[in-house]
């Protein structure tokens, strides 16, 4: 399990996150939602050790992380599938795939046949580089090479992000079934609520640096939710 308690970060003098707390539990989906600009994608800085916080703890199978440097948190089993994708152009989707190689000790350094049954037009791509796919083959090569590594915790930023309806509905069958095996906490970042409560066990809503409600997702009605998410 994931436990962000209380945690607190800055920009200089601007304070980004305030006394922000959010956890991920192995066989849930976790969902933060949030406009642009209140401090989702700090939090995930916060959480992979590429910001510094000041106050409050980043808990991970019931050791503080706070202080390991991110590719010590990678081998900890903790992975993300960044927003806009962020894959290797001019890498083959094979090369992409073997990036996720990393982490790991050399008897895994290999792609789990999983990966094509998640995803089977990736297969049939192997040798084509990264920057002819489209976005929503991109985004299904982006979260692929995250599972390469064999995480425990799956962080997705905005998986929906440009992405047609037919691959998000993929996506979001992806996510299901990986919450299901039950062997992965997943923490899912969003704007688009009907995904989010789609594929939500529980939902935390941030504005301005904070977490302003939180809950499980049935809990919660789409009205609470939407009135922090409008401008």
């Amino acid at each position: 399990m994931l436990r962000v308690e209380k945690i607190n970060l800055f920009y200089g003098a601007s304070h980004a996150l305030r006394a922000v707390s959010v956890e991920a539990e192995v066989g849930k989906v976790s969902c933060v939602l949030g406009r642009n600009g209140v401090g989702k994608t700090s939090l995930l800085r916060a959480i992979f050790g590429l910001q510094a916080i000041r106050g409050g703890r980043i808990v991970w199978q019931d050791q503080d992380i706070a202080g390991l440097k991110p590719h010590e948190r990678a081998r900890r089993g903790l992975a993300l599938v960044p927003q806009g994708r962020e894959i290797f152009p001019r890498l083959t989707v094979l090369e992409n795939l073997q990036t996720g190689f990393a982490p790991l000790a050399k008897p895994l350094r290999h792609i789990p046949d999983e990966i094509f049954t998640l995803f089977p037009v990736l297969q049939d791509m192997l040798h084509r580089r990264g920057g002819d796919l489209s976005g929503g083959q991109q985004q299904q090569l982006a979260i692929a090479r995250a599972l390469v590594t064999r995480p425990k915790l799956l962080v997705l930023d905005e998986p929906t992000e440009g992405i047609q309806p037919s691959i998000i509905k993929d996506i979001e069958r992806v996510i299901r079934m990986l919450a299901d095996r039950g062997d992965m906490a997943i923490l899912l970042v969003e704007q688009y609520l009907d995904f989010a409560q789609a594929l939500a066990d529980h939902i935390s809503v941030m504005d301005r640096g904070e977490v302003v409600l939180s809950g499980p997702a049935k809990s919660l009605t789409s009205e609470q939710v939407r009135k922090h998410l409008m401008v």
